[in-house]
């Protein structure tokens, strides 16, 4: 965990820009710097940004067409002719259509593959419940050998890209479709299984990924104006999970909250309470999508509608702050 000087983050977050975006950016790069880089797409390339590379590198694209199971295995005999592969498309489609094929092909093969998947959570929108990937997370954690990696921005998009083609092993790169506020500047240290401390505070610690880093940022500003300190991680990397990280938030602030576009079960707030519990028990919050499907309707509303928001965040930490200092019990929490 990262806990220097915190001059990365930017002065303000007013510019925005999509991580698929610069997913598709960061691909051209990578395309330029390594030869190896190749790129596979099921019939979505516009959307996933990968259309940049094949205009580039035509000889080093491959669509696949309507067949995310077949993308995963010709990734995977790619990756075993010593090329590196990023195969792309929507998260539900990537995680869930070609779920056997990443198990087997992928994963129990070893196979150095990097899976790209946009669209995640409900922020896709308007598309709805069939096409918003909110349990992706949870099926790709469970696969023995994947890394799994959540980027909070564009800046660290790039970032993770190019360390995901470093790093020899399975990858999942979870993406978003709507723009997200740019959080870091150019000298943000992003490391694979390394989380990285954005705010520092003694009440009580938010976890979290993705696009409710920006919120959780937002929740700790609020509540440090009601004489509450929170520190805030930014936990891109959710396997390998930095577990020193959440130890130390857990002894040094007695109070955790998870925030993720995600599934309560199996995601995020899942991988950081079997750590919490193991080592150091304290009371948790957990802000995510309660065991239900999306639905069609617009990316802010239906954030605020299922509970993802910065508010959703001040009423956790409110809540756990409570339960750390005995005011309140975990069974009156439930009632």
């Amino acid at each position: 965990m990262d806990i220097g000087n915190l001059g990365f983050l930017r002065a303000n977050f007013r510019e925005k820009m999509a991580t698929r975006d610069a997913y598709g950016e960061a691909l051209v790069q990578m395309g330029r710097d390594n030869p190896q880089v190749v790129v596979l797409d099921a019939d979505l390339c516009g959307s996933t940004r990968t259309q940049l590379f094949a205009e580039a590198f035509p000889q080093r694209f491959f669509e696949a067409g309507i067949a995310e199971a077949n993308m995963m295995g010709m990734a995977a005999g790619l990756a075993k002719s010593g090329k590196i592969p990023f195969a792309s498309s929507y998260a539900v489609f990537a995680s869930g259509r070609a779920f056997d094929q990443i198990r087997m092909a992928v994963c129990y093969s070893q196979s150095n593959v990097k899976i790209v998947a946009t669209h995640a959570g409900i922020s896709v929108g308007a598309d709805g419940a069939s096409h918003q990937g909110t349990e992706d997370l949870a099926l790709m954690l469970a696969l023995p050998g994947m890394a799994v990696v959540v980027p909070a921005d564009g800046v660290e998009t790039k970032k993770a890209v190019r360390a995901m083609a470093e790093h020899v092993g399975p990858v999942y790169l979870r993406l978003g479709r709507i723009k997200v506020p740019l959080l870091f500047n150019a000298d943000y240290p992003f490391q694979i299984g390394q989380a990285v401390m954005l705010r520092d505070g003694r009440e009580a610690t938010v976890i979290a990924c993705g696009l409710l880093v920006a919120e959780a940022l937002r929740a700790a500003g609020l509540l440090a104006q009601h004489g509450i300190t929170v520190r805030v991680l930014n936990m891109s990397t959710l396997k390998p999970l930095d577990k020193a990280a959440v130890i130390a938030a857990a002894r040094e602030t007695g109070a955790i909250v998870t925030a993720e576009e995600h599934q309560f079960h199996g995601g995020l707030g899942s991988t950081v309470a079997q750590v919490v519990a193991a080592a150091c028990p304290v009371p948790m919050g957990f802000v995510a999508i309660k065991d239900t499907f999306g639905e069609s309707g617009k990316p802010l509303e239906l954030l605020a509608k299922y509970g993802l928001t910065t508010a959703d965040i001040v009423r956790e930490v409110e809540r756990v702050v409570l339960m750390k200092r005995g005011r309140i019990t975990p069974q009156q929490t439930a009632e």
